[in-house]
């Protein structure tokens, strides 16, 4: 273990150690004699002949003041820190001279991930972090920063915080994930002079402090992408008055849900009007756009998904699909869904009956969601079109008008969590008794007890246990008393 061979000359070739990835060890017992070997072979006999080469490094908190310490990395220039908890990270910040030195002459790229094991908002560490960082990065053009607790988002805030923190006049690109609107408005108010390129995730929309400046123009923007998971009211007072200061943008991302109660949907002429016209650079337009509409008025007349499509041909975007409810419908709802193409996005939400198809290669996620049934013919057009599909979440109350099961054998190959909390009991006998469904990986589902009851016929059925024996996770989010056979049943 302490001599060199000719493996060891061919992992030294600069084609392979611009990019040392280390973290992969933290996988590995911590106390494993092979485990501290192989690291230290790594750290005195490798890292040596190659401290002039990796201009690229992630790593982790249980290595990383051994891996900096090791050589002086000359030419490093980007940095990932990789599942660091606040508190640890913001003591290397404040302490370690090593990685002072480096964010100061040399980072360029930064990408920080904080994974706390306390569920919560972010607290004064990570504002204070994510502040340092930028007043000690001379350097630093591309940061991201995020904030997770085991495998959730946490949304970073800081909101009220004077225009004199957080600031950089080095920072061109940052992709973040924040808390609300307003802190994407205090990102903007030219704390970040430079900044060229933002993309944020945004929890939740929500009313914002008429005490924020939104109207001075952004002309250094040239490439900005908001993405809300949630549904949101303020569509037209927040967002929109935002994107026509951005007169130099050449990219944008929209990936938004709106609840209004207009007689119309969000259509091609109205994206013109709003904020279009205002950007006459722009060469790229990725978008995603549920409307919602809520309207007392039962006599409304909505336009046609024909006449919607048109409306976008007409200003020149021909790539787009939509689909939408021609009247409305349950509790005087109606829906509209309209996207470029080819589709952009990992996710798929709300999706209804009305779908018709299409090509979704880049899907991971896909939320159902509507008051009329989910019909089999749907089932197996999403199979079809949604091939990497992993994560299915589908809410229906409604009872399937057509309960025949398929003869077409459906297969959802990816599969991986499927959500049937919110549904009538069709969709639960649909995914894990059906005779003509498969799901192969199927490895976390979420239900009630009531409609796990039902479809198990009391956890007797053995024709249904061909599903569940796979399950490693099982979530069922109302109190219950197990039955006696109830773990006998699944494993």
């Amino acid at each position: 273990m302490n001599t060199l061979n000719n493996n060891d000359v061919n992992i030294l070739d600069p084609f392979y150690v611009r990019h040392l990835d280390l973290t992969v060890l933290s996988l590995l017992n911590d106390n494993s004699p092979v485990n501290n070997q192989i690291f230290d072979r790594i750290r005195t006999k490798i890292l040596p002949q190659i401290h002039n080469r990796v201009t690229k490094l992630p790593i982790e908190p249980l290595s990383m003041k051994c891996i900096l310490n090791a050589i002086d990395y000359l030419v490093l220039t980007s940095l990932s820190l990789v599942n660091f908890q606040s508190e640890t990270l913001f003591h290397h910040l404040t302490g370690d001279n090593i990685l002072l030195r480096l964010f100061t002459n040399q980072i360029t790229h930064l990408e920080v991930s904080i994974c706390d094991k306390k569920r919560g908002a972010p607290g004064r560490n990570e504002v204070d972090i994510f502040s340092l960082m930028l007043s000690i990065g001379k350097c630093l053009t591309d940061l991201a920063f995020g904030l997770r607790w085991i495998d959730e988002r946490i949304e970073f805030s800081f909101f009220d915080l004077p225009s004199t923190t957080c600031v950089s006049s080095s920072l061109t690109k940052l992709v973040i994930t924040l808390h609300t609107f307003d802190d994407c408005l205090h990102l903007l108010d030219g704390r970040l002079k430079h900044l060229s390129m933002l993309i944020i995730d945004i929890m939740k929309i929500r009313r914002t402090s008429p005490n924020i400046d939104n109207n001075k123009n952004l002309p250094e923007l040239k490439c900005f992408s908001l993405r809300s998971h949630w549904y949101t009211c303020f569509y037209d007072n927040r967002i929109v008055p935002l994107l026509p200061r951005m007169l130099n943008l050449e990219e944008l991302t929209l990936f938004l849900s709106v609840i209004t109660n207009e007689s119309t949907y969000i259509d091609g002429t109205q994206l013109y009007n709003d904020f279009l016209i205002y950007m006459p650079q722009l060469s790229k337009f990725y978008f995603s756009m549920h409307t919602n509409i809520f309207n007392n008025d039962i006599d409304i007349d909505h336009p046609s998904n024909n006449d919607i499509l048109k409306s976008f041909i007409k200003r020149g975007y021909q790539q787009v699909n939509s689909y939408a409810d021609d009247q409305l419908t349950y509790k005087n709802w109606s829906c509209c869904h309209v996207y470029s193409l080819p589709y952009h996005f990992n996710d798929f939400l709300f999706m209804t009956s009305r779908f018709q198809g299409g090509m979704f290669n880049k899907v991971r996620c896909l939320v159902m969601d509507y008051a009329r049934p989910f019909e089999n013919e749907l089932f197996k057009i999403i199979s079809q079109d949604f091939p990497f599909l992993e994560s299915l979440p589908v809410v229906n109350r409604a009872s399937q008008k057509n309960k025949e099961h398929s003869s077409t054998f459906i297969t959802f190959s990816h599969l991986l969590r499927l959500d049937l909390a919110v549904v009538h009991t069709d969709y639960a006998v649909k995914f894990l008794f059906g005779k003509n469904t498969s799901l192969p990986r199927l490895m976390h589902l979420d239900i009630k007890f009531e409609t796990l009851v039902t479809v198990t016929e009391g956890f007797t059925n053995d024709a249904a246990r061909r599903t569940y024996t796979q399950i490693e996770s099982l979530v069922i989010w109302e109190p219950f008393v197990c039955p006696e056979n109830f773990f006998s049943y699944f494993s």
